[in-house]
C-alpha cells in the first residue's frame, strides 16, 4: 500500500539482498573497488580526512588574524605595501609551522592507531582473508566467532550454537540465541533473531553472515551521536582549555587598554590597531594546541617503541597521574602458560573419566575457548568417542560454568564444567571409583569443598566436572542444569612470572599501588601473592563487596589489595569507588567481561590478544602483557605531562609579561614600542624555539610521582614570574631612553632583542627543578632556544633587520643585554625554587 516502508534487510528474501552468487565465494576484488568506492568507509562516526589546505584555512578562522591581515590592507591601501607584505608572509610562516608540525603528529597517531584496529575475516575471490573493518562493504561476506565485535549490519547464512549480546542496542543484558533459519516479522532488530548488527558482540559460537549495511546505514549508525559521542574531557584537557581561555581574557583586555592608550594620546589609528592586533595575534597561546598535540604524538610515538599502542592522546596524562593500577592474575602475575595438573574423581583418585568428561565439553562447546579450555585440549588428544553436541548452554558471569550436551546411540548426556561452588551447589549425586553413584549428603559435601580448598591453597586453579543423564526429547542445556551428578575435580598449574615481583615493586616506587581484581578464589591469588612477595594488606570477595554499600566500599579500598571472585560489574564498581574517592585509576583487562570496567577507568589498558570488545575499550593497547611495558607507559606519560607543563609555565610567564610591558610602555612613549611587523617577527622567532619542547629530556625524579595537571601552580608560576620578566623590560625600557638617545628605532631594536633573549633562554630554567647546570635539555630544544636568541642579535646588522625597521645598537648595549639576561634568569631561578619548595611543603 501506499506509504507503507520497504521491508528491513532481516525481513526480506535472501535472494532479494546484495551479495555474490554463490555466497561461498564471496565479493571479487574488482567487485569490492568498486562498492567501496559507492559506500564509503564502513564507519559510523566516519569523516573524510580534512585536507592539508582545509587545515591551513581554519587556523585562518582566528578572528585576531583575519583583522589583522584587514586591517594591514587598508595599510596597504594607503602606501604601506611593505608592511602588508611582511605581515602576509609572517602570518603564512606561522600557520604553516603550526599545521606541518600538528598533521605530522597526528598522522603518526592515526597509524599507531590503525595498527591495532578491528579487523574482519572476509570471503573474497573464495578465500578468506584479514580485513580492517572500515573496509567492509554491502555484500561482503564474513566469518564471525566468539568474543569478535560484529563488523556491520549482517544477515546470517550459517549459524553454530550463536549468542550475540546486543545490549548497546536493545538494553537486553543477556546473551540472544541467533538462527539463521529463522524468520522476522517485526521491522525491530531486538526481533532479528536472523541477524546480527554492528557493535554488538559474539559471546559463543560461528557464524557466516552477508554484510547488508555499513557505516552510518546500520543500526548502530542511526544512534550514533549518541551511543559514541565524544568522551568527555579529562583534566588536562579542561586545564589546556581553561588555560587557553585565561590567556584570552588577559590577552584582549590588555590589548583594548594599549589601544585606548595609542588613541587617547592621538597616534595614527590604523598604525595603533595593527599593532594591538599583532600584540594580539603575539600574545595569545596559539601555539598551545600544537605543542599539546606534539607532545602526546612524541609521548605516543615513544611508548609505540615500547610496544604500547596509545588509542586516545588524552590518556597519557591518565597514565603519567595513576596511583592505582587494577589488574588481573592471568597472564599479568602469571605466565599464562595453563597445564593440566590433575584430574581426580570425588574420592581424589586419579580418574580418566574426569578427564574425558572435560575433553568433551572443551573441544564441543563453541564460545571462547579459555584458558583452561585450551590447556585440557593440548593436555591429551583423546580419540573421537562418537557423541555429537545437541546443544549448549555458553560460559556466563553469572552461572560461571558452560554446559553441553551430548548424544550418542539415542542416550543424551549433559555435561557441565565450571566454577567448584556452582557446580557443588547443583550436585545431588556423585559418582565413586566403581562408577556407581550415590547421594550428595553434608558429608560429602564438606569433604569436597575441603578438597577444592586444599588444592586452591596449593596453588591450583580448579574446576569441577558434573553430568546427568537425559531423555531423548530433551534438548535445553540449560533447564537441564540442575540434580547433577558431581564427577570431579581438575587441577590447573599456571606459574607465577619471575619478574612480576619486581615490577610490582618498582611501581609502587613510582607511586603506583597494584590492587588484584580476578575471578579466581582467594586461596590461589593468596598462593600466587606469597610466591611473588607481594604484600597482602586486605581481601575482599564479590559476595561480600555486594553486601557494602558505596560509602563502605570506599572506606575498605585502602587497606585491600586482593578482590577475588569478582563479577564484571563488580569490577566496574570497583574503579568508580577508587575514582570516587580522589584516585587516578587504570586497568589492566583482556576478556569480554572486562570491557565495562576497561571504560569506567581513568585509563583502560588491553592487549594485542584481547578479545575485541576489549580492545575498543581500552585506551591502550600493550603488545606485551607485562607489567614491566605498564612501568614504562607510566613513566612516559609523567614525561610527556611533564614537557607540555614546560611550555605553559614559559609561555604563561613570557606572555603576561609582555602584556603588562606593553601596557605600561603604551602610557608614556610617544611612539609605539615595537611596529606591528617587528611584534609578528618577534612571535615566529619564538614559536619556532619552543619546536624542541616536545622532545626535551626531563629529570628522574619528576617522573618518580604521579603527575597531575595542577593549573593552581602554573597561575602561580604565571603571576609572579610574568611581572618579573616586566621588571626587567622597564629597565631594559629606561636603559634604552637614558642611556641610548630613546630615540623610536633605537628603542624598537633594543626591546626587539631583549625580548627575545628573555623569552627564548627561560626555558632552560623553567624545564627543570634542579639547577639548571644540573639538567642536561635535548639538543633541539637547546640549540634553537640558544639559535633563536642570537638571531634576534643579529637580525638588526642584517637587510632583513632594515627591512623591519631594526637597526645595530651600541656595543655597550650588548654587554648591558648580557647582565640583564643573567641576572633575569637568575632570578627567575631563585623564584622557581622557592614556588616549588612551597608546593613541596602544602602536598
Amino acid at each position: 500500500m501506499p506509504g507503507t516502508p520497504p521491508p528491513r534487510f532481516w525481513q526480506s528474501p535472501i535472494e532479494a539482498l546484495p551479495g555474490p552468487r554463490p555466497w561461498s565465494r564471496g565479493l571479487t576484488k574488482a567487485e569490492a573497488s568498486e562498492r567501496y568506492k559507492k559506500f564509503g568507509p564502513n564507519d559510523v562516526l566516519a569523516e573524510r580526512a580534512r585536507p592539508l589546505w582545509r587545515a591551513v584555512v581554519d587556523r585562518f578562522s582566528n578572528p585576531l588574524i583575519l583583522i589583522l591581515l584587514f586591517a594591514s590592507a587598508l595599510s596597504a591601501w594607503t602606501g604601506d605595501v611593505l608592511s602588508f607584505a611582511i605581515i602576509v608572509a609572517i602570518v603564512l610562516l606561522s600557520v604553516v609551522l603550526d599545521v606541518v608540525q600538528q598533521r605530522r603528529a597526528e598522522n603518526a597517531v592515526d597509524a599507531l592507531r590503525r595498527s591495532v584496529g578491528l579487523k574482519a575475516t572476509v570471503v573474497r575471490d573464495g578465500t578468506e582473508a584479514e580485513l580492517p573493518v572500515e573496509r567492509l562493504i554491502p555484500g561482503d561476506v564474513v566469518r564471525l566467532s566468539a568474543g569478535d565485535i560484529v563488523p556491520a549490519d549482517c544477515r546470517l547464512l550459517e549459524a553454530a550454537s550463536l549468542y550475540v549480546n546486543q545490549s548497546l542496542l536493545t538494553g537486553e543484558p543477556y546473551p540472544v540465541a541467533k538462527d539463521a533459519a529463522a524468520t522476522a516479522a517485526s521491522d525491530s532488530p531486538a526481533e532479528a533473531l536472523n541477524a546480527v548488527f554492528a557493535g554488538t558482540s559474539v559471546i559463543s559460537g560461528s557464524a557466516t553472515a552477508l554484510v547488508c549495511e555499513t557505516g552510518r546505514r546500520t543500526e548502530l549508525g542511526a544512534v550514533a551521536r549518541s551511543l559514541t559521542a565524544r568522551r568527555p574531557r579529562d583534566a588536562f584537557e579542561r586545564g589546556i582549555q581553561d588555560f587557553g581561555l585565561l590567556m584570552m581574557r588577559l590577552t584582549i583586555f590588555l590589548v583594548l587598554f594599549v589601544l585606548a592608550a595609542n588613541t587617547l594620546f592621538d597616534r595614527p589609528w590604523l598604525e595603533s590597531l595593527i599593532f594591538a592586533l599583532a600584540l594580539a595575534v603575539g600574545l595569545t597561546p596559539e601555539l598551545l594546541p600544537m605543542v599539546f598535540t606534539v607532545t602526546l604524538a612524541n609521548g605516543a610515538r615513544r611508548l609505540a617503541e615500547r610496544r604500547v599502542i596509545v588509542k586516545r592522546l588524552a590518556s597519557i596524562h591518565d597514565l603519567g597521574a595513576m596511583d592505582v593500577l587494577c589488574t588481573d592474575k592471568t597472564g599479568t602475575l602469571t605466565q599464562a602458560d595453563v597445564a593440566v595438573a590433575h584430574h581426580v574423581d570425588a574420592e581424589g583418585t586419579p580418574s580418566a573419566r574426569v578427564f574425558e568428561l572435560a575433553y568433551l565439553n572443551s573441544t564441543l562447546a563453541s564460545g571462547i575457548a579459555s584458558p583452561l579450555d585450551r590447556a585440557v585440549v593440548a593436555h591429551e588428544n583423546l580419540p573421537d568417542s562418537g557423541w555429537s553436541k545437541v546443544d549448549e548452554c555458553p560460559f556466563d558471569f553469572e552461572r560461571r560454568r558452560v554446559s553441553v550436551l551430548l548424544e550418542k546411540n539415542g542416550d543424551r548426556l549433559l555435561v557441565v564444567k565450571g566454577a567448584p561452588e556452582d557446580i557443588l551447589s547443583l550436585s545431588t549425586r556423585l559418582e565413586q571409583a566403581n562408577g556407581a553413584t550415590g547421594p550428595m549428603d553434608e558429608a560429602w559435601a564438606r569433604r569436597l569443598t575441603g578438597e577444592f580448598e586444599r588444592l586452591g591453597e596449593d596453588g591450583y586453579r580448579v574446576l569441577a566436572v558434573a553430568v546427568r543423564n537425559l531423555g531423548p526429547s530433551e534438548r535445553d542445556a540449560r533447564a537441564a542444569e540442575r540434580d547433577l551428578t558431581f564427577a570431579g575435580f581438575l587441577a590447573f598449574v599456571d606459574p607465577p612470572k619471575p619478574d612480576a615481583a619486581n615490577a610490582i615493586r618498582e611501581l609502587k616506587k613510582a607511586g603506583v599501588t597494584v590492587k588484584i581484581l580476578t575471578g579466581d578464589n582467594e586461596r590461589i591469588t593468596q598462593h600466587i601473592c606469597r610466591e611473588l612477595d607481594i604484600e597482602v594488606t586486605g581481601l575482599l570477595t564479590g559476595t561480600e563487596i555486594d553486601g557494602l554499600s558505596d560509602e563502605a566500599l570506599r572506606a575498605r579500598l585502602p587497606s585491600t589489595t586482593i578482590f577475588c571472585r569478582v563479577l564484571p560489574q563488580q569490577k566496574a564498581r570497583i574503579l568508580a569507588a577508587l575514582k570516587h574517592a580522589g584516585h587516578v585509576a587504570g586497568f589492566l583487562g583482556d576478556g569480554i567481561n572486562d570491557a565495562s570496567a576497561l571504560n569506567v577507568a581513568d585509563v583502560g589498558i588491553s592487549v594485542d590478544t584481547a578479545a575485541d570488545v576489549a580492545k575498543e575499550a581500552a585506551d591502550m593497547v600493550l603488545l606485551d602483557r607485562n607489567l614491566d611495558v605498564v612501568l614504562e607507559g607510566v613513566r612516559e606519560g609523567r614525561r610527556t605531562v611533564e614537557n607540555v607543563t614546560k611550555y605553559i609555565l614559559m609561555g604563561s610567564s613570557s606572555n603576561l609579561g609582555n602584556m603588562v610591558s606593553m601596557a605600561g610602555a603604551a602610557l608614556f612613549l610617544p611612539f609605539l614600542p615595537m611596529l606591528p611587523t617587528q611584534v609578528l617577527l618577534n612571535n615566529l622567532l619564538y614559536d619556532l624555539s619552543e619546536v624542541g619542547v616536545p622532545f626535551d629530556r626531563v629529570d628522574p625524579e619528576t617522573v618518580s610521582r604521579p603527575i597531575r595537571w595542577d593549573l593552581g601552580l602554573i597561575k602561580r608560576v604565571m603571576l609572579i614570574l610574568g611581572p618579573l620578566s616586566s621588571l626587567f623590560d622597564f629597565f631594559t625600557f629606561w636603559a634604552l631612553l637614558k642611556l641610548f638617545g630613546g630615540n623610536e628605532q633605537i628603542f624598537q631594536s633594543g626591546w626587539f632583542v631583549e625580548s627575545l633573549a628573555t623569552q627564548t633562554l627561560v626555558v632552560l630554567v623553567i624545564r627543570t627543578h634542579r639547577r639548571p647546570w644540573k639538567s642536561r635539555p635535548h639538543i633541539l630544544l637547546a640549540s634553537l632556544s640558544i639559535g633563536v636568541a642570537l638571531a634576534g642579535v643579529l637580525i638588526p646588522f642584517t637587510p632583513l633587520g632594515t627591512l623591519f625597521g631594526l637597526v645595530p645598537l651600541p656595543p655597550l648595549f650588548y654587554a648591558l643585554l648580557v647582565a640583564t639576561v643573567a641576572v633575569y634568569l637568575a632570578s627567575v631561578e631563585f623564584v622557581k625554587r622557592a614556588i616549588y619548595a612551597q608546593t613541596a611543603r602544602v602536598s
